[in-house]
């Protein structure tokens, strides 16, 4: 691999199998009664994290962890960015201290490639701006595959809103490098200008999206992005996309229901079908540590060692 990890679209399909394959492996580690291996002993992960979040932050660490890395959660509400500092400046402060790698989630689109240029030290990207979210999207793939067996061929589709979210544009670049059959639904305000160009059937009937689907995804309304009303209300919203037990039934009787999180219940998605039989939203959470293990692995030279 690469020396950062900064969304699927450096990503070959071989490696993104790779990641995947890798990450069976270390499933197997949480599975132990002492969940941890010595694999990176000695090695230094800084966490650096310039929004909130619960699913990936606590993900990385315990991967970390996991791994026998030391791990450094660097709070910036409590950092010199509250005093001025720029992301430059703090990533070439962090960098001089010399760590083996760093997460970054930053609202800013490109944050990541920024680091990356100037930092030694290897960038994973835990979430930049409206741009790409790649663990997320590996671990939703992980997910189905456990599920489906495979990834080609399956007929996948992603609801909600479409404009702001970095997991569908990373799980969109995943699954149709693939071979899945992806299409996304939501109203016509929350869908990107032009996306059928890459590679998507698009409707904004979502009955007729999940007809005879394997796979629904199910994405947050992003209020905390938007500038403007993008929907009239979210009881609206809820009537005309909201996962329902209903809207399920057009799909197979086989389909699973995906969340990357945090959940809005009763907007985007109802409690039962949350709850329900077909809900692997929170496998999505446990294979997450998997998954970044495994990143965090191959990226610390984990491919050379195994040559």
């Amino acid at each position: 691999m690469k020396k950062d990890l900064l969304g699927i679209g450096d990503l070959s399909a071989e490696e993104i199998h790779l990641i995947l394959d890798t990450a069976e492996a270390m499933r197997e580690i949480g599975q132990r009664p002492i969940k941890k291996v010595p694999t990176l002993r000695g090695k230094t992960v800084v966490n650096l994290f310039y929004e909130p979040s619960t699913r990936t932050r606590t993900s990385f660490e315990i991967a970390e962890k996991r791994l026998s890395a030391d791990t450094l959660n660097i709070a910036v509400a409590t950092s010199s960015v509250m005093k001025g500092e720029t992301l430059v400046d703090t990533a070439m402060n962090i960098d001089a201290m010399a760590p083996d790698m760093i997460v970054l989630r930053h609202p800013s689109s490109g944050a990541c490639h920024l680091l990356s240029r100037i930092c030694q030290s290897p960038i994973i990207n835990a979430g930049d701006g409206l741009h790409e979210h790649p663990t997320q999207a590996l671990l939703d793939a992980f997910t189905i595959r456990e599920h489906k067996q495979r990834i080609e061929g399956l007929k996948v589709v992603i609801v909600g809103d479409l404009m702001h979210s970095r997991v569908l544009r990373s799980n969109m670049l995943l699954l149709t490098k693939l071979g899945a059959e992806l299409w996304v639904s939501g109203p016509p305000t929350l869908v990107p200008v032009g996306i059928e160009r890459l590679g998507v059937r698009v409707s904004t009937s979502v009955d007729a999206a999940v007809e005879g689907a394997d796979v629904i995804m199910m994405l947050r309304i992003q209020h905390e992005r938007m500038q403007t009303a993008f929907v009239p209300s979210l009881r609206e919203y809820y009537n005309l996309f909201g996962m329902t037990a209903a809207r399920v039934a057009h799909a197979k009787p086989d389909v699973i229901i995906m969340h990357p999180g945090p959940m809005n219940r009763g907007v985007e998605i109802a409690s039962d079908v949350a709850d329900g039989p077909y809900s692997v939203i929170l496998e999505q959470v446990a294979n997450g540590v998997a998954v970044r293990m495994a990143v965090l692995y191959l990226l610390a030279g984990g491919a050379e060692e195994a040559d």
